[in-house]
């Protein structure tokens, strides 16, 4: 089968053009004549053998170049070994150059030390050269006349390039601030010897080295804002009265429910009585029946008894009309 000569001029066409393509995609020419440009030397075969360990030959190049125009002196297979370890090459150039800029000696080894430990050292040097003011949340002190105090302070660190590796962060800045609030203002015989010097505060605070450890260095504390909350003593005594009241009217419950039962059980005993009394009177005719039947008791002693009981209820009558007509009369 015979080809047609323009058939094979398009297929010869199409095939360079691929070459090109794929020579430019493995061979970044541009990128090489941007280094050569800046006096930066990477070779072809240096990009390309980048590509094949999976290296983006632009982000080692353009820091290069830059770190160079800068005059920071870097070694690029360290950049290399900083990029597959997973760091950030860019943010660790930026962050010499700055460091150069502002004199602050920080070496390109401790500053991929810092960013592979997952600190932003570009902030870091920022933060060297221009402290920040961390604001701490309301804090709750009480002083010892039981008055609350709700304290908030400002804070104005800088970064420590020596500690960053290690150091404690802003929260832990945070937490020994507080602390050092509650302990001045729970120390301070009242409330308002802490109103009246505010800086106490800050004086005894920053005495207790709370930096101590951290990624910072504390330049000053300053008080915001003090206000005053409330009377926990008066509360605390008035919660104790309560409790006090609450116990007091439980023991008289208390009471009262053993007086109840008293009450209770000396009512059964008396009913109790009450029942053997019928018992015992409801023996009496019978045993007047057997008395009369046997000839112990005679008729005229029946009689005589029956005289003596009848005598007794008309006493026990005038007793008690009498008895009536001095109260009517005392009352009149």
């Amino acid at each position: 089968m015979m080809y047609e000569p323009g058939f094979a001029y398009l297929f010869i066409g199409i095939a360079i053009v691929i070459l090109i393509i794929l020579f430019f995609t493995i061979f970044p020419i541009g990128l090489w004549i941007e280094a050569m440009a800046s006096g930066v030397h990477v070779s072809l075969f240096s990009m390309f053998g980048m590509r094949l360990r999976r290296i983006n030959p632009s982000k080692i190049v353009r820091p290069l170049i830059q770190a160079r125009k800068a005059g920071v002196t870097v070694d690029r297979n360290k950049l290399e070994a900083h990029y597959l370890a997973g760091g950030n090459v860019e943010r660790v150039i930026n962050a010499l150059i700055s460091a150069q800029s502002a004199e602050i000696p920080l070496e390109y080894e401790k500053a991929m030390a810092i960013d592979r430990a997952g600190r932003n050292v570009e902030d870091a040097v920022k933060m060297s050269v221009n402290p920040k003011v961390i604001e701490t949340p309301i804090v709750a002190a009480i002083a010892k006349d039981g008055i609350e105090l709700r304290v908030k302070a400002r804070v104005t660190v800088r970064a420590n390039i020596a500690r960053l590796v290690g150091g404690a962060g802003e929260e832990t800045i945070i937490a020994r601030v507080g602390e050092g609030i509650v302990t001045t203002v729970g120390s301070s015989e009242t409330h308002k010897a802490v109103l009246e010097n505010p800086d106490l505060i800050s004086r005894t605070v920053l005495n207790k080295g709370l930096d101590a450890g951290t990624a910072y260095e504390i330049l000053s504390i300053d008080i915001a804002d003090v206000d005053v909350g409330r009377n926990i003593g008066a509360q605390l005594q008035m919660d104790q009265a309560e409790a006090d009241r609450r116990i007091a009217q439980a023991k008289a419950e208390e009471r009262r429910a053993m007086a109840v039962a008293q009450e209770q059980e000396m009512i059964a005993s008396v009913q109790e009585m009450r029942a053997k009394v019928v018992a015992a009177e409801a023996e009496v005719p019978k045993a007047m029946a057997e008395a009369l039947r046997t000839g112990k008791l005679g008729v005229m002693d029946y009689y005589q008894m029956q005289n003596v009981i009848s005598d007794t209820r008309m006493r026990q009558a005038i007793a008690g009309d009498n008895g009536a007509n001095d109260s009517e009369n005392s009352q009149k």
